[in-house]
């Protein structure tokens, strides 16, 4: 069916009128594409604008700066993870656990928070330490914690392995990789850092 420019008109102009949550959904998204595409200083409000079919002023007023508005992106698309994996064994968990967090790491909002993390300077970076620790990091700790306690329990790892740093290793060789080595994360590299890293480390003793 042939659409002339008269039937065409009305949708446009509905696209235009779009309000509330509606509005800011596609705002916010439209802030995650250009963090994944430009990065934080390519970043701009109007581009924002643009990418969400809206006027810059539409953003202005409901966020008046760009770290507000990044913020409120990154606090809104990012991946939760709620509950750690139960497959029967601390292997199968951490390995789980690794995935879900790969997955998180590499979508969009995860590209997203990475630009963030890797172009702010510190003072930008204090706006999104609330986001950055309470969205990605205290979940992913509390979530390796309960999984490492669950291991205890079964007798599969010492009784003495739960510490900030035991907890802070997957993490920090995820990010460290992923930055210094544009390292992906294929499921090989997963299965070595939990064979060769986690599990001595857990399984030794007087860490």
């Amino acid at each position: 069916m042939v659409t002339s420019r008269w039937t065409a008109a009305p949708a446009r102009t509905a696209s235009l009128r779009r309000r509330g949550a509606v509005l800011e959904r596609a705002i916010l998204d439209a802030a995650l594409e250009q963090l994944g595409t430009v990065g934080w200083n390519g970043l701009t409000m109007e581009g924002v604008a643009a990418g969400a079919q809206t006027g810059k002023a539409a953003v202005y007023r409901r966020w008046p700066t760009k770290e507000d508005l990044v913020a409120d992106a990154l606090q809104a698309g990012l991946p939760r993870l709620d509950a750690a994996p139960d497959l029967g064994s601390v292997r199968a968990d951490l390995l789980e656990l690794c995935r879900q967090a790969r997955a998180a790491m590499f979508s969009r909002p995860g590209f997203a928070l990475r630009s963030v993390i890797h172009e702010c300077d510190h003072a930008q970076a204090e706006r999104f330490h609330a986001v950055i620790i309470g969205g990605v990091v205290e979940p992913t700790i509390r979530l390796l914690r309960e999984v490492i306690e669950r291991g205890i329990e079964r007798s599969e790892v010492r009784s003495d392995a739960v510490n900030s740093y035991v907890l802070d290793a997957i993490p920090a060789m995820m990010m460290y990789r992923s930055k210094m080595c544009a390292s992906e994360w294929n499921d090989q590299d997963v299965e070595e850092m939990i064979d060769q890293l986690m599990l001595p480390l857990l399984r030794s003793i007087g860490v």
